[in-house]
């Protein structure tokens, strides 16, 4: 199949490479050139502009957007003159669904369809493939069908889940058409807020390990601080990259993100180099905020999404407020704190 692709950096360049090896005409631009070169080499088609791609496609053709989210509206409005009635925009960013909404909405009027494709697989989907939650209309999702089930991983990624029909939808492949447009990167936000989370639960629970020694330091005696109780109990030297090495193998908490803590450690035992600023792309936020329009708890998620707010430094000022408030009420001087 011949589809357009307009953004190739970490991921949509992977993604060109591996529709290029199953067969598929690629026809591709971004901003750098040397992005586009490496999919020249793997047999794409290089365009001077996003214009130029579509004008490259067969009509009515498909062009799939690998854009950030901020950046989608503008390239739309930029192709919209060049767009032809039964093309197809994709949006494969991380863009909020609200957004898909509208867009399909607009593009509709000139029959122009519009799917949204949340896609999960990072900088390893090359060789193992894309996770792909799908929105848009029957006939849209169906014609592109041939692309979204290329990028998928394929049902040999995993085992068959026992007792499941896998005539009933294409779940088992990698590749979902989860609903009307917007549905795609509704169910692709709700996915990473529980990333969000359970990279929280692994980095609070290593770190509770990692402090296990605790009880070895010098115990603050003063009115200020509480000590540590039993600190006989906390002598532990724990090694953390030993730990999540062991627990890749046969544990109930296994997964792929440990054993990306488990590479990352094995480099870098301590991750010295990381300054542990951890940036929200949006779906944390945008996860929360419709868990609050369904009145649903996601206590976990919200909490994962806040700890990221306070790792960039964003807890100072509240911090300070609450250390003003304890010397105003009972003379609580600040104490130094160990790291």
């Amino acid at each position: 199949m011949q589809i357009g692709f307009v953004g190739l950096g970490r991921m949509g360049g992977n993604m060109v490479k591996r529709l290029q090896r199953a067969g598929h005409a690629c026809v591709v631009f971004d901003l750098s050139a040397e992005n586009v070169a490496s999919c020249v080499s793997a047999g794409a088609t290089a365009a001077t502009s996003v214009a130029d791609v579509l004008a490259r496609l067969d009509p009515p053709g498909a062009i799939w957007l690998m854009l950030p989210a901020a950046l989608v509206d503008r390239t739309i409005n930029g192709l919209r003159p060049h767009l032809r009635r039964g093309d197809i925009v994709i949006d494969g960013g991380n863009s909020c669904w609200r957004d898909d909404v509208r867009r399909a909405k607009d593009l509709s009027s000139d029959g122009i369809e519009y799917v949204d494709v949340g896609v999960s697989g990072g900088v390893w989907g090359l060789e193992y493939g894309y996770c792909q939650m799908v929105g848009g209309s029957d006939a849209a999702v169906a014609r592109v069908a041939p692309i979204l089930a290329t990028l998928a991983p394929g049902a040999s990624q995993a085992p068959p889940t026992p007792g499941r029909d896998d005539s009933r939808s294409t779940a088992h492949e990698g590749w979902l058409h989860t609903g009307p447009a917007g549905a795609g990167h509704f169910v692709k936000m709700v996915h990473n807020g529980i990333e969000y989370g359970m990279m929280a639960a692994y980095a609070e629970g290593l770190n509770i390990l990692r402090h296990a020694n605790v009880g070895k330091g010098e115990q603050t005696i003063d009115a200020e601080t509480a000590p540590v109780r039993d600190p006989e109990l906390y002598q532990y030297d724990l090694d953390v990259a030993e730990i999540s090495e062991v627990w890749r193998r046969g544990s109930v908490i296994r997964s792929w993100l440990l054993d990306l803590t488990a590479q990352a450690m094995a480099q870098d035992h301590t991750l010295d180099g990381f300054a542990g600023n951890v940036a929200d792309s949006g779906e944390g936020r945008w996860t929360v905020e419709a868990a609050i329009a369904e009145g649903v708890p996601a206590d976990v998620l919200t909490a994962a999404l806040f700890a990221r707010f306070s790792s960039r430094g964003r807890a100072g000022f509240a911090n300070k407020v609450l250390s003003a408030m304890r010397l105003g009420f009972g003379g609580h001087i600040e104490r130094p704190h160990a790291g």
